[in-house]
């Protein structure tokens, strides 16, 4: 799935969200209640916080369910950077009725995929300098995937498996199971002749066994600096590794390791700040 464009997933969620918000008949009570039908608006983005920007490809998509004829003007786009807040860099005009019904899921998109993005950039200009990428992982909010990801892409960042159907990762529990990484791998590459398989380990043997199957990455999980340099010694830096858990802003520095191929990062998603932006109106007949 190529998360920079609007996927059919995308699509099918924000339905979803304007049924959460208006319910099956979209109705906003309150304000067929008290705005008059014909009136029309023009609302800026205030974007009150200093943020990587991602998600204004969207409002298009989002506020065109509410109004078809809405027009919408961006003076900046998706993944550049905003140092001078507070600003207003987008505007959008339309109904009335329209505009106030799709403001507020409009918002949290924008403000949470602003805030995704603005956590992966702080990473990805501290990794890229050393040729590591740095990841997300499934670690997302229910039902934001896909936007989430998109995010962390607008940011710099690259997408991990999408699912549990786009790569296999095996880890300890699937282990206990199989009985060992060997078996886990050949059974895993027998049924998925042509997907990417990835194997966590969190020792030196389980990265020597690994080392020796087919598995095209071995995640080194919850490592120290130390161990990880041993384990590319080990491997004669012949292997594709992956470093994760307990890596943050703090300490990336000693994870920045030459044979390293990628960092995942839970916290691009899980914890991301949302972005402080508003809607600002102007109502004209």
């Amino acid at each position: 799935m190529t998360t920079k464009t609007m996927s059919d997933l995308a699509k099918r969620s924000i339905d979803l969200f304007i049924e959460e918000d208006l319910g099956k008949d979209k109705r906003d009570i309150t304000t067929e209640s008290v705005i008059s039908e014909d009136l029309s608006a023009t609302a800026k983005f205030l974007f009150k916080q200093n943020c990587v920007v991602a998600g204004l490809e969207l409002m298009p998509e989002i506020f065109k369910r509410f109004d078809s004829a809405a027009q919408i003007d961006f003076q900046i786009k998706d993944g550049q950077t905003i140092d001078n807040a507070p600003i207003s860099l987008a505007t959008i005009k339309g109904n009335a009725r329209a505009l106030l019904s799709g403001e507020r899921l409009a918002l949290n998109i924008l403000q949470r995929l602003c805030g995704v993005a603005t956590v992966t950039k702080k990473y990805v200009e501290l990794a890229s300098p050393f040729g590591i990428k740095i990841l997300d992982t499934r670690k997302t909010t229910p039902g934001m995937r896909v936007f989430e990801k998109m995010a962390v892409e607008i940011a710099g960042g690259t997408n991990h498996r999408f699912g549990l159907y786009d790569q296999v990762l095996i880890k300890d529990n699937h282990l206990v199971v199989a009985g060992s990484i060997t078996k886990a791998v050949e059974q895993a590459r027998t049924k998925n002749p042509n997907v990417i398989i990835e194997v966590e380990t969190t020792n030196e043997a389980q990265v020597q066994e690994a080392f020796q199957t087919s598995a095209d990455i071995i995640m080194l999980d919850n490592m120290k600096p130390d161990m990880i340099r041993r384990c590319i010694e080990l491997t004669g830096g012949k292997a594709k590794f992956e470093l994760s858990g307990g890596i943050n802003l703090s300490n990336i520095k000693d994870y920045l390791i030459p044979g390293v191929y990628a960092i995942s990062v839970g916290a691009l998603t899980h914890s991301a700040p949302s972005i402080d932006i508003s809607l600002e109106f102007q109502f004209s007949s």
